[in-house]
């Protein structure tokens, strides 16, 4: 049976200092961890998948796409009644802002090792990201809110809706021309389970 987290949005009035920095260390893991997956020559995460076919359609940055899908996925937040938070809006902006960042700076991979060390730590931390971010309850990611709307709403747990999405998204992307590879299919398929498994260790609870 899953374990079942609250995960609703709690004001940023309690517990103001730790969870602002949990939230902003999270989103930054996130964009990082996003950066290291595009660099690593193996495939590229669904939502990136999606994104690179935007970003060749459009000819804009990798950031900036992200930013502009984020914002179209809000949208899907209006059936669900799902709420924004200062964590939203947070995460549009640092997660664009850093995915950009860091490529700059991380050239892509050509060494398989590397290709690896890339590849396997990138889907890591992207997990362990989305676990500390959504963890903090400052309002969910537009696309971890989409996650924790339909779980709340199904029934089913975050391991099984995170993974239907991802592959839903992945298909939508490689029709746009985005990127497959066998980092694809380890991220569509470990995701899922791997946030999951960190929320219970990050989740910020209130004290009884």
């Amino acid at each position: 049976m899953a374990l079942k987290l609250d995960l609703r949005p709690v004001g940023i009035s309690q517990d103001t200092a730790r969870r602002s920095i949990q939230l902003v260390a999270g989103l930054v893991l996130y964009g990082g961890s996003m950066a290291m997956l595009t660099r690593s020559g193996l495939g590229l995460d669904p939502w990136d998948v999606l994104h690179e076919g935007l970003m060749k359609i459009t000819g804009l940055s990798f950031g900036t796409v992200t930013a502009i899908a984020s914002v179209l996925v809000l949208l899907l937040w209006i059936p669900l009644r799902q709420r924004p938070g200062i964590g939203t809006v947070a995460n549009i902006v640092v997660i664009s802002l850093t995915v950009d960042f860091v490529r700059i700076f991380l050239p892509d991979q050509d060494v398989l090792g590397w290709q690896l060390l890339n590849l396997v730590a990138g889907v890591v931390l992207n997990g362990l990201g989305a676990a500390v971010y959504v963890g903090a309850r400052l309002g969910p990611g537009p696309r971890d809110g989409l996650m924790t709307g339909l779980s709340a709403r199904t029934g089913k747990s975050i391991r099984l809706v995170r993974t239907l999405i991802e592959i839903t998204v992945l298909a939508a992307g490689w029709l746009l021309g985005g990127t497959v590879g066998v980092g694809t299919v380890l991220y569509a398929l470990a995701i899922g389970p791997l946030t999951q498994a960190f929320l219970p260790y990050v989740i910020w609870r209130e004290r009884e």
